[in-house]
């Protein structure tokens, strides 16, 4: 029986950034594969890594400051840490896409949406000009946009937040890459654009069988989207499993402090709880276990001592906390 090798591999990933006040580890060190036909959810508050992990994937981590100091970024096998700049520009885009938070931000105001998708498949298909309006327009109209060939000559600007969105998710997959890297695309939506934006993607992805990294910090969104997912905190990878399993079965107190602090629609009275404590500066990282100033289980003299290993918890579901055994809630 051949075992199936993974689309991405990532291995012992550290990503550091220079400043005044001294260096930022913004990623310590994490691993994790993504299959194709697989979507994997990072998930964690704001400052975890989660933006830096796809900026790094997709080679765009500015240098300076920022470089990657350790680690591995296989694609198919093929390294991506240290390809030339000239090589990478081949990839992104053609075999890595990415849709973004904020559309806005990403499509150019001055050239119409049908403009800048021809230009991204010309730079990665050798197809015409015309061959390329056509895969444009039909991806428009794939991914739910009404007059798609009206709208592929308009602006980003005279498109509703919704609608941009879904021009973002059809240039990102127009070139039909292997990779789809998703950073917060529903975050700006509301909520019933949100659920039609996720069951674009889940459909599109199960049709062309690529691999997805879905980027949240919304843990009810991850539940219904992905297959596995990681949860992070302060650039490292806390616990990570079949998605089902960890929303029903969290083992790390971080992840049960996430999925406690969501809404209970069946209790409207029941208060909020969010998890104690901010977020550490990575400036001063704490030692041991990143999560020690803000557990609830912490022990003093065994979680501020050493760093604990990411272990196999159950079948694919790995935790790294010493205190998992009798962490029976």
């Amino acid at each position: 029986m051949s075992i199936k090798k993974p689309l991405l591999s990532v291995r012992d990933l550290v990503v550091e950034f220079n400043t005044e006040r001294g260096v930022v580890r913004a990623i310590d060190g994490i691993s994790f594969d993504v299959m194709h036909g697989e979507t994997m959810g990072l998930v964690g508050e704001s400052g975890c890594g989660k933006s830096v992990t796809s900026l790094a994937i997709l080679g765009l981590i500015p240098s300076p400051p920022g470089r990657i100091t350790a680690g591995s970024i296989q694609l198919n096998g093929r390294e991506l840490v240290g390809l030339p700049e000239s090589e990478y520009r081949k990839i992104r885009g053609s075999e890595i896409s990415m849709i973004f938070q904020e559309p806005m931000a990403s499509f150019a105001p001055a050239i119409s949406i049908g403009d800048q998708m021809v230009e991204l498949l010309l730079l990665h298909k050798k197809i015409s000009k015309e061959k390329a309006k056509s895969i444009s327009i039909d991806m428009l109209d794939r991914v739910g946009i009404a007059d798609a060939d009206k709208r592929f000559k308009q602006y980003a600007f005279e498109l509703s937040g919704g609608m941009r969105q879904r021009a973002m998710i059809a240039m990102a997959l127009s070139t039909m890459p292997k990779l789809l890297l998703a950073d917060e695309p529903t975050t700006a939506l509301d909520v019933t654009i949100q659920a039609q934006v996720i069951d674009l993607i889940k459909n599109i992805v199960a049709e062309y069988k690529m691999g997805v990294i879905f980027i949240t910090h919304d843990l009810s969104v991850i539940a219904q989207t992905v297959d596995y997912v990681a949860v992070m905190y302060l650039g490292t990878i806390v616990e990570s499993g079949p998605v089902r399993e960890i929303i029903s079965n969290p083992k790390h107190p971080y992840t049960q402090g996430l999925i406690e602090a969501l809404p209970d629609l069946n209790n409207l009275d029941k208060p909020l709880k969010p998890i104690p404590g901010d977020i550490p500066s990575p400036l001063e990282r704490p030692t041991g276990c990143v999560f020690h100033t803000r557990c609830k289980l912490f022990e003093s003299g065994v979680c501020d001592n050493a760093v604990p290993p990411l272990s196999e918890y159950a079948k694919k579901h790995t935790v790294a906390c010493f205190k998992v055994n009798t962490n029976e809630q």
